[in-house]
């Protein structure tokens, strides 16, 4: 068993390095082509490529004007303005609106806007209460109101601290689905965790119930093999596959990836959070230290929120359901104190992005102290903006970052801001058992974030991402009572440290920058 085992991993590396060798071949053909279109007009059509010169500015000036990111914009500007013929046709290639009119031809559907009458009603008394109980996040609410998020107030949130804690929780309550089990992730990893698993839903979808599955490819490239998806779908269980990494690559459009965890099960719960599945997110093997994740539980009518995610999700990639919505809504009243508010994010968006903003918000709003926890921090400006003006003007603001980082030229980039931040009063920290992967936002010990969202550009831009807005509820004090634990064993940055660190880091810290949209 153990050698078949080995035989499968070696087999999955293999494809893993032929797929992706391809799309590198693929992608330096493309820029290889350019260069020589490029040269050979420049020595044999000096006209047309003069032309394409003063393209280039023209796009240049109205890329500026665009409304979007401005680390995007300006990556493409310099790209452009510094070889103006290859940077118009890359751009053309891979940039502007391309993409995200890909994706609508596609056909992604947004939350249905006809939900019963009783279920908008229910969703307006909650934003009511809400206004009595917390006026000061009202702006927030309505923000992800108008993008089709209602507000739930009767769920119960259960907050976990560590990866294997909701990954037992959520296999134990998988044993006992009645009616389905929805997941998606962006990593399915084979595994002990996965054989778990495994062995329940093939046990639930014998039993008749109904079972879909959703994970991205590029996550799971060398960790899910054929076998085991095959072994799924002969027993009945439904799988897509996101967005395969060898597809669309003149589009650049295998950027697009589906980063959201979201398990549902029987409509009463569903979780979300950092958490994949796999063994290194419950320590069962050592990946870059300790593995310090966490996510949260909702039970009851906010479960929906999470639950319609992964259905829109399905129909987006073509698949069908089984049974009328209403099916699949929560069919236990659960009493709780609080609300909650699940909300999603995708490139379908842009330049409109609902996890970004909803993190301005909390910024901005927090009075007393801020506390964030991210496995990456590459800000734009305006993020960048918020919490130098929250450190200033007396916030607590404390940041919260892997101390062994699983990508290191991320984390050089990440370095760069942290002497601005700590000269404007943000207190940055190191983890230092290990990797913090744990993607949450806490504020003034009213509200908070959990969810799959990191600080930087490709969450906000690129990535399909699923979170939770909680307000008022329990699990908030769990939450702040982690976080403690997880300051407790950091290393604060000091702007001595920070300024002292090596020459190399200075060197290389502003040209990862520039492109860092790219990482």
């Amino acid at each position: 068993m153990k050698s078949h085992r080995l035989q499968q991993k070696g087999e999955r590396r293999i494809a893993a390095v032929l797929r992706l060798a391809l799309v590198a071949l693929l992608l330096t053909a493309q820029v290889g082509f350019v260069i020589l279109l490029s040269y050979y007009l420049r020595q044999n059509a000096g006209i047309v490529y003069f032309l394409l010169e003063i393209a280039a500015l023209i796009a240049a000036v109205r890329l500026n004007n665009r409304r979007g990111d401005p680390q995007y914009k300006h990556s493409w500007i310099i790209l452009i303005l510094a070889v103006p013929v290859v940077g118009l046709i890359l751009y053309l290639l891979w940039g502007g609106n391309s993409q995200r009119k890909r994706l609508a031809r596609r056909g992604f559907v947004r939350r249905p806007a006809d939900e019963p009458e009783s279920v908008r009603m229910r969703a307006a008394m909650s934003a009511d209460k809400l206004r009595s109980a917390y006026p000061a996040w009202m702006r927030t609410c309505n923000y992800l109101r108008a993008r089709s998020f209602p507000i739930y107030q009767d769920t119960r949130t259960v907050y976990f601290p560590e990866g294997q804690l909701l990954l037992d929780d959520m296999i134990e309550r998988i044993s006992h689905a009645e009616h389905f089990v929805f997941l998606e992730y962006f990593i399915l990893a084979e595994g002990a965790i996965w054989d778990r698993l495994h062995g329940v839903l093939l046990e639930k979808a014998r039993s008749g119930v109904e079972v879909k599955i959703i994970f991205d490819d590029f996550g799971n490239i060398r960790r899910f093999s054929g076998e085991t998806l095959d072994a799924l779908r002969a027993a009945g269980i439904e799988v897509y596959v996101f967005n395969p990494v060898h597809e669309y690559v003149n589009r650049l459009y295998f950027n697009y990836r589906d980063h959201r965890k979201i398990a549902c099960i029987d409509g009463n719960f569903a979780y979300t959070g950092g958490v994949n599945v796999a063994d290194e997110y419950a320590n069962l093997v050592n990946r870059f230290g300790y593995w310090k994740d966490s996510g949260v539980r909702l039970e009851g009518d906010g479960a929906w929120g999470l639950t319609a995610a992964f259905i829109e999700m399905w129909s987006f990639l073509g698949g069908e359901m089984n049974r009328e919505m209403d099916y699949y809504r929560p069919s236990t009243r659960v009493l709780s104190d609080g609300f909650c508010q699940p909300f999603t994010d995708g490139p379908l968006n842009n330049p409109d992005n609902p996890a970004e903003d909803a993190y301005l918000q909390m910024i901005h709003n927090a009075r007393r102290f801020l506390y964030i926890t991210t496995p990456y921090f590459i800000p734009d400006e305006s993020i960048m903006r918020a919490l130098c003006v929250a450190g200033d003007g007396g916030v607590d603001v404390r940041l919260m970052l892997p101390g062994i980082p699983d990508h290191r030229y991320t984390d050089l980039v990440a370095e760069s801001y942290f002497g601005e931040l700590i000269e404007h009063g943000v207190r940055v920290y190191r983890y230092t058992p290990g990797f913090l992967h744990a993607k949450s936002v806490m504020v003034d010990r009213e509200v908070a974030f959990i969810g799959s969202v990191n600080m930087d550009y490709r969450s906000f831009e690129l990535h399909y991402e699923c979170g939770v807005m909680l307000y008022g509820v329990s699990a908030i004090e769990d939450l702040l009572e982690d976080m403690d634990h997880i300051m407790e064993q950091c290393h604060e940055l000091t702007l001595e440290e920070w300024k002292s660190r090596k020459w190399y880091k200075r060197l290389l810290e502003p040209l990862l920058r520039i492109f860092s949209i790219w990482m």
